[in-house]
C-alpha cells in the first residue's frame, strides 16, 4: 500500500491496451468497427475495476481504469502521457492478450510512454508461451526488457494486485513469471467485462468471456494446453449468470464464449440451464457462438440444449479430412466417420456451422488442398469454412521441435498470424503453399457453392438473411482485404504516422491519394459482392421446391456410405481410418450386450444402453488426445 504523504492529491492511472498488427506495408491494421471485443482485454479490465473498488494502494490513492482496442481506437501517446502527469504522474500501461503477431506493435506502442518515463507491462501469448516452452529469453522479449519493459507471463487473476501496487511504488520488476500457477478461475469475484461504449466499436453488440480454461489433449500446433494448462478449469454457473446479466443491463445480448472447447466443459449442461432459464422464464435474448469439438454430438442433450440455450453459431475445430494429417498433429480425436454425423446434428436443430481448415499439413500439396475441399463442398453440409496456414505459434509443441533443431523460422513476428508461412515444408514451395492458402477461399467460395449453401440452410431452417451477412463475410474479406475475416472490420482505418518503426513516414499526397483510391476501390467491391449475395438468395427462396432440397450431404448418415463417398475412400489412411472404426464399434456393441446381459436386461443390442456404452468408449478415447481449434485470435485467456 503507498503511504498517505506520498498519494496525497494523486490518481493512479492504470491505462489497458489491447495492441493491433502491422499489414503488409508497416500500417496497423484498424477499423471504425472491428469484428469482436477482446476477452483478455474484458478479463484484465474486469480484474482491475476489482483492485480499484477494494482501494489496494489506499484511500488516498484512488486508481482510474482505462482501456482501448487498437483495432478500433487509435492510441494517441501524447494524451494519455498528459493524463498520467495531470493525476500525479503515478501510471501503469498494460499492453494486454499480445500474440505473437502482435508482439511487434505492442513494443512500438510502449516506446513513447518509456521515453516518457512511464512503466510499462507486456503480457499475453506470446511471451506466456514462450517462457512455457524455451529455455532462452527470445531476442524480441530481451529487446523489450532493454526498453525497460516489464514482462508478465500467466494469467492475472492472482498476480495483478502486486503489479499495481509495484508500479506505483515505483518498483516494477523486469519480469513477474505466472506460469507454474494456474488460478481457480471459478471463485474470482470480478468477472470479465467491458463497458457499453467500448463494445459499440465493435460489430454485431457482441462481447465475449471465458466459461473455462485449459485443455488435457496434445495437438502439437496448439498453443492453449501449454500456456493455459492441460487441466480445465471453469466459472461456476452463478459466475456465468452474473457475467450475462451485468452485460445485458447495459444492453449487450450476444455473446462468443471463447472456450477452445465448451462442449467438454464438465458444467456446460449447468450452465446451459442456468442460461435456459434467463431466456425462457427471465425474458432475456440473450444468444451466443460457441467452439465445440468434432465429438460433440455425443454428448446426450448437448445439441439440443445449445438451441435452447440460444446458441446461433458453433466453431469446428475440423482442421483436415486426412486421417494421415490429423494424426501427425496429435488430432486423434477428430474422426471423419464421425464428421457428417457431427454436422447433420447441428443442421437439424438450425445452428449455423463454421469450421477452421489448417493448410500446410505435411501430406498437403496443392493439388490434394483442392481435391479435399472438393470433397468438402459435395459431401459435408457446413455453413462456413475458414482457412489457416500450419504456422509453428510460440508457445506450440511444433514451435519448440523446430527451435530445438535449429530449422529456420521466419524472425518476423509479425507474419505469425497464421496467414503467412513463416517455415518450409516438405512438400511445397513457400510460393506453393501461401498461394494454396489465398486461393483455397476462392475456389471454396465459387458462386455455385454459395448458393448450395443457401440452398441447405434454406431446407434445414436457417435464416437465409443471417447466413448473408456471414457469407459475406468469411468470402469477401481476402478478395477485398487481403485479410483474413477474422481480421477484417468495417472501413479501414489508416493514420500516416503510424507505421512500423524502422520504416519512413510517406509524404501527405501520395500517402492520401493512395489511400482515398483503395477505399474507393473496396467500396465498389463490397457493393457488387452483397448484390450478388442478396441475387442468390432471391433466386432460393422463389424456387417453390426450396425447402425441399436434397444432396449428398444432407442425406442421412448410412454404413454404406463409407463404400461410395469419397471423404471414406479418398486414399490408403482414410480407407484405413473407416475400417478401424467399424473394429471399434463392433467391439463396443459386444461390450454394451455382455454388460446388458450381465445386469439381466438382455437386449438386441441396439437400445439405449448400448448407445451409452458407444458414448463411453467415445469419451476414453476423446481424453487421450484433442484439440479444440487453437488458432482462433481471441482464444487466449486473460494473461495481463
Amino acid at each position: 500500500m503507498i503511504g498517505k504523504t506520498q498519494a496525497a492529491g494523486r490518481r493512479f492511472q492504470f491505462i489497458l491496451i489491447k495492441p493491433s498488427h502491422y499489414d503488409a506495408d508497416g500500417y496497423v491494421v484498424q477499423w471504425v468497427r472491428s469484428t469482436m471485443p477482446s476477452n483478455s482485454l474484458a478479463a484484465v479490465y474486469g480484474l482491475a475495476l476489482g483492485a480499484a473498488e477494494r482501494q489496494i494502494l489506499g484511500p488516498d490513492l484512488p486508481i482510474d481504469v482505462h482501456a482501448m482496442d487498437e483495432t478500433n481506437t487509435r492510441v494517441k501517446h501524447r494524451q494519455l502521457i498528459q493524463l498520467i502527469k495531470q493525476n500525479g504522474g503515478l501510471g501503469l500501461v498494460g499492453i494486454v492478450g499480445v500474440q505473437s503477431n502482435e508482439f511487434p506493435r505492442a513494443v512500438d506502442i510502449a516506446r513513447p510512454f518509456r521515453a516518457a518515463g512511464i512503466e510499462v507491462l507486456i503480457g499475453g501469448f506470446h511471451v506466456s508461451g514462450c517462457l512455457a516452452m524455451l529455455k532462452d529469453t527470445q531476442v524480441d522479449i530481451k529487446l523489450a526488457q532493454d526498453l525497460g519493459i516489464c514482462i508478465y507471463a500467466g494469467e492475472a487473476e492472482e498476480g495483478l494486485d502486486e503489479v499495481i501496487v509495484d508500479a506505483a511504488r515505483g518498483e516494477l520488476k523486469p519480469l513477474y513469471d505466472h506460469m507454474k500457477h494456474l488460478p481457480d478461475i471459478g471463485s474470482v469475484p470480478s468477472p470479465p467485462y467491458l463497458p457499453y461504449d467500448f463494445v459499440t466499436r465493435t460489430i454485431g453488440n457482441t462481447t465475449s468471456f471465458d466459461a473455462g480454461r485449459g485443455c488435457p489433449f496434445q495437438c502439437s500446433f496448439c498453443t492453449i494446453i501449454n500456456v493455459q494448462g492441460r487441466k480445465s478449469r471453469y466459472r461456476t454457473p452463478d459466475s456465468v449468470e452474473q457475467i450475462l446479466r451485468m452485460n445485458y443491463a447495459q444492453g449487450v445480448n450476444r455473446f462468443f464464449i471463447t472456450d477452445d472447447n465448451y462442449a467438454r466443459n464438465k458444467d456446460w449442461e449447468a450452465i446451459y440451464d442456468r442460461i435456459i432459464k434467463l431466456r425462457e422464464e427471465d425474458g432475456m435474448d440473450i444468444r451466443f457462438c460457441i467452439q465445440v469439438d468434432t465429438l460433440c454430438h455425443k454428448i446426450p442433450n448437448f445439441i439440443d440444449k445449445s438451441k435452447r440455450a440460444g446458441v446461433t453459431r458453433v466453431f469446428i475445430g475440423l482442421e483436415n479430412i486426412n486421417p494421415a494429417n490429423l494424426i501427425a498433429a496429435k488430432k486423434r480425436q477428430n474422426k471423419i466417420t464421425e464428421y457428417r454425423k457431427m454436422l447433420l446434428e447441428w443442421k437439424r436443430v438450425g445452428i449455423m456451422t463454421y469450421a477452421g481448415y489448417i493448410l500446410g499439413f505435411e501430406n498437403d500439396t496443392p493439388e490434394s488442398i483442392k481435391h479435399d475441399l472438393e470433397i468438402i463442398k459435395k459431401e459435408l453440409p457446413l455453413d462456413m469454412l475458414e482457412f489457416f496456414v500450419l504456422t509453428p505459434l510460440p508457445g506450440s509443441e511444433d514451435h519448440k521441435v523446430l527451435y530445438e533443431k535449429g530449422v529456420w523460422m521466419d524472425p518476423d513476428m509479425n507474419k505469425y498470424d497464421v496467414e503467412h508461412v513463416v517455415t518450409a515444408h516438405p512438400k511445397m514451395t513457400a510460393e506453393e503453399w501461401m498461394n494454396a492458402y489465398r486461393t483455397a477461399w476462392g475456389y471454396y467460395y465459387t458462386d455455385e457453392h454459395l448458393e448450395t449453401i443457401m440452398r441447405r440452410a434454406y431446407a434445414t431452417g436457417i435464416n437465409l438473411r443471417s447466413l448473408r451477412t456471414v457469407l459475406f463475410w468469411f468470402s469477401s474479406a481476402v478478395p477485398i482485404e487481403g485479410l483474413h475475416p477474422l481480421q477484417w472490420g468495417i472501413f479501414r482505418i489508416k493514420h500516416r504516422r503510424d507505421r512500423r518503426s524502422g520504416l519512413p513516414i510517406e509524404p501527405i499526397i501520395p500517402f492520401y491519394a493512395r489511400y482515398a483510391a483503395d477505399i474507393a476501390r473496396k467500396l465498389v467491391m463490397v457493393g457488387m459482392r452483397w448484390r450478388h449475395l442478396t441475387k442468390i438468395i432471391q433466386r432460393v427462396q422463389a424456387d417453390p421446391n426450396a425447402k425441399f432440397y436434397m444432396d449428398e450431404a444432407l442425406t442421412a448418415v448410412a454404413d454404406e456410405d463409407s463404400e461410395h463417398m469419397e471423404l471414406y475412400t479418398q486414399n490408403e489412411a482414410a480407407r484405413v481410418a473407416v475400417e478401424r472404426e467399424r473394429r471399434v464399434a463392433a467391439k463396443a456393441i459386444g461390450n454394451g450386450a455382455a454388460v446388458l446381459i450381465a445386469n439381466g436386461r438382455a437386449t438386441n443390442g441396439n437400445g439405449a444402453s448400448t448407445h451409452a456404452a458407444g458414448n463411453d468408449h467415445a469419451d476414453a478415447e476423446h481424453a487421450h488426445s484433442h484439440e479444440p481449434e487453437a488458432l482462433r485470435p481471441e482464444a487466449v485467456p486473460p494473461a495481463v
